[in-house]
């Protein structure tokens, strides 16, 4: 399992890293839902597949309608991809910086971090993640609340950001 969940943090680092390094939003979308999905196979393998079902179906229903809406207004005729030169020198930059993370921080890992939650108590009667989930929605109401505002604030900024001089959605590109 500890094999697995590695593999899964290397591939979730790599998707950010392509995410991060690339200019164009029609490349970077593979990264972005790449991220996601492993993040959230990250959150299931530590025993909140409940949290991480419902994160990734908010994810991709929410954000990712406003990324393709932006990637929509800002078309490209020739995007770059991975492969050109700007990119791939921001990848190795940004995969050298990781690199060196790695290597500073190597020594403050425990194996007591992989294991899920349902590892640690054996006759537990409940389950880690129904009651968080619980909890999230009993006392952290208010923070549930000031989430779905920031999310609607965030919304109305990237539409105001990507608007440009066009002021509708049919506009020459």
């Amino acid at each position: 399992m500890i094999y697995f969940v590695m593999l899964m943090l290397m591939c979730f680092i790599i998707g950010l890293v392509g995410v991060a390094s690339n200019p164009s939003p029609y490349f970077a979308a593979f990264g972005l839902v790449m991220s996601a999905a492993i993040g959230c196979g990250l959150l299931a393998s530590h025993g909140t597949s409940f949290l991480s079902f419902v994160l990734f179906l908010i994810y991709l229903g929410g954000m990712l309608v406003v990324f393709v809406y932006s990637a929509a207004l800002t078309a490209e005729p020739y995007p770059e991809s991975w492969l050109d030169w700007p990119v791939l020198v921001n990848v190795m930059m940004y995969l050298l910086g990781v690199g060196v993370g790695v290597y500073y921080f190597f020594g403050e890992w425990n194996m007591m971090h992989w294991m899920g939650v349902d590892e640690l108590n054996n006759f537990s009667l409940w389950r880690g993640d129904l009651s968080g989930t619980s909890l999230m929605y009993s006392d952290g109401i208010m923070l549930l609340f000031l989430a779905g505002w920031v999310l609607l604030l965030t919304l109305f900024v990237v539409l105001e950001l990507i608007r440009g001089l066009g002021r509708g959605a049919l506009r020459v590109v």
